[in-house]
């Protein structure tokens, strides 16, 4: 009997694990809902929303085979205790995780039950991610040596082990999954993750370089598979092996339009593989999620930290147009283009000198596409607590005026402007009357900035920086561009976060 438990992997196709598993006996396609999971501060009933969506789908391809997905709600060594009681012994197929830090502890806690049961868990690489690295320095060359391995085909039949009934999938509306979402998601499921592939490869990405800082536009332009990489509905070689044939296909047409195409589908190859750069990190040092990369940051911020500014970002009340368009988007929609991620997160640490620990689970929560090796690796770099990035702060005025030129992504996410004259939307303090339509700055920008450089500068002249910062960079630095990048026409953000 083979337990296949499916995970961030919610699919059957590039599956090693379940194909593996067919080939050796009657399988159980196992999902296990979590409640504990579901408590942690990162977790949000957006990202079940997606899930939910992606079960179903799973299950709907399972069905094809004659086959079904097995649900169980509750911990997960519990589940497998039941599982081995009542049904025997088994053998264990999952790809490598790497999640939260819960998640980490977790899989830790069932490797000690296996072996305290002498059950075998057969664990497979995932996506461009490799477990036991020694080196960093060959990383970007096995990342893409896995790559151009073949797609693993769905298995030709799956072996049932019929002798166990499933629960339910739990309702999109559980209170287990916490408070009700406000706005929508994005729709889970590898039918849809195959259209949006789909749809990207063939038209939407012919604008992807030109609006990927737009807040607007980007929401069309960017391939929006961010979702589906993260809860596994694709793979990254999936991804990356149609992407490739695609620009294959348009070298030989070779028109003005088909150029066009490629340079924008090979920009995206190259954060495809920035993607994978990013979540390695955490897999080489979990300690990420709670820990500056750097330890000559700690207690910077946390001394310092106000709730009332907390709120005020959160919320999108701060008074600066587009860090409060740009959130209430992120609340409503569940994404937002990178550029506009990274700002909300230098705005949070260096205008209102939040503290990243504090704000990093509030973004997870809203991001349909937190996928956490990315997220607390950006946080910490937007931060500037890396010791190893340039310290990146941006003008909230500026970036206004650079990429929502005419406020149309402003007035709709913050209606208190909609009959504010554009000459004063980016800065509508300076408007006559300018309380009655909106709030007042929470702070000055120049001011804010100046105080966060001489801490940041005091704190980079301390003993030792020097060194920690290439211990750093050797653990966790990137030695080269996994896959070479066109000459960028906009200023070049590879390394911000990773949405697509």
């Amino acid at each position: 009997m083979n337990i296949v438990w499916f995970k961030r992997d919610l699919r059957i196709e590039d599956h090693d694990p379940f194909f593996t598993a067919c080939q050796s006996g009657n399988v159980i396609p196992l999902y296990i809902v979590e409640p504990e999971l579901w408590s942690q501060p990162d977790a949000s009933r957006r990202h079940f929303h997606f899930i939910h969506d992606s079960l179903l789908d799973l299950d709907r391809s399972l069905q094809k085979y004659g086959a079904k997905l097995i649900i169980r709600t509750g911990d997960v060594i519990r589940v497998f205790e039941d599982i081995f009681q009542n049904l025997g012994a088994f053998t264990l197929w999952s790809h490598e995780e790497t999640g939260n830090a819960w998640t980490f502890k977790r899989d830790v806690a069932v490797a000690k039950w296996c072996k305290s049961h002498s059950i075998i868990w057969h664990e497979f690489p995932s996506n461009g991610v490799v477990r036991r690295l020694k080196s960093r320095d060959n990383w970007s060359g096995l990342r893409n040596m896995r790559m151009q391995n073949a797609i693993i085909p769905p298995p030709a039949f799956i072996p049932l082990f019929n002798h166990i009934n499933s629960e339910p999938i739990p309702f999109k509306e559980d209170p287990l999954f916490g408070k009700r979402i406000e706005g929508t998601t994005q729709s889970g499921g590898r039918s849809e993750a195959l259209k949006t592939l789909h749809s990207f490869l063939k038209e939407r990405s012919g604008r992807y370089m030109f609006t990927i800082s737009k807040p607007g536009a980007s929401a069309r332009h960017c391939s929006r598979l961010s979702a589906h990489i993260a809860y596994g509905t694709l793979s990254v070689r999936e991804i990356e092996q149609a992407t490739k044939k695609r620009i294959q296909d348009l070298e030989n047409i070779g028109d003005p339009e088909s150029k066009n195409l490629i340079y924008n589908l090979s920009a995206f190859l190259s954060r495809l593989a920035w993607r994978c750069h990013f979540v390695q990190k955490l897999e080489q040092q979990p300690e990420i999620e709670t820990q500056c990369m750097h330890p000559s940051f700690e207690g910077m911020r946390e001394p310092h930290f106000r709730e009332d500014y907390f709120q005020a970002w959160k919320n999108g009340t701060t008074g600066y147009p587009l860090i409060d368009a740009c959130m209430r988007s992120l609340i409503q929609n569940g994404w937002i283009t990178f550029r506009m991620r990274a700002m909300l997160v230098s705005f949070a640490s260096y205008d209102l000198w939040l503290d990243w620990r504090k704000t990093a689970p509030y973004m997870a929560g809203l991001f349909t596409d937190y996928e956490p090796g990315i997220h607390y690796s950006q946080f910490q770099m937007q931060s500037g607590v890396t010791g190893m990035n340039a310290i990146r702060i941006y003008n909230p005025i500026k970036q206004s005026v650079d990429h929502d030129p005419e406020g149309k992504f402003i007035r709709r996410y913050v209606p208190e402007l909609k009959n504010i004259p554009l000459t004063f939307i980016h800065e509508p303090w300076k408007f006559e009357n300018s309380s009655k339509h909106y709030l007042e700055p929470i702070v000055d920008h120049q001011k804010a900035i100046q105080y966060a450089k001489e801490q940041l500068s005091e704190r980079r002249q301390t003993d030792g920086f020097k060194e920690g910062a290439r211990s750093t960079h050797k653990k966790l630095g990137s030695r080269q561009s996994p896959v070479k990048k066109p000459k960028p026409r906009v200023e070049d953000d590879r390394q911000m976060s990773f949405d697509f």
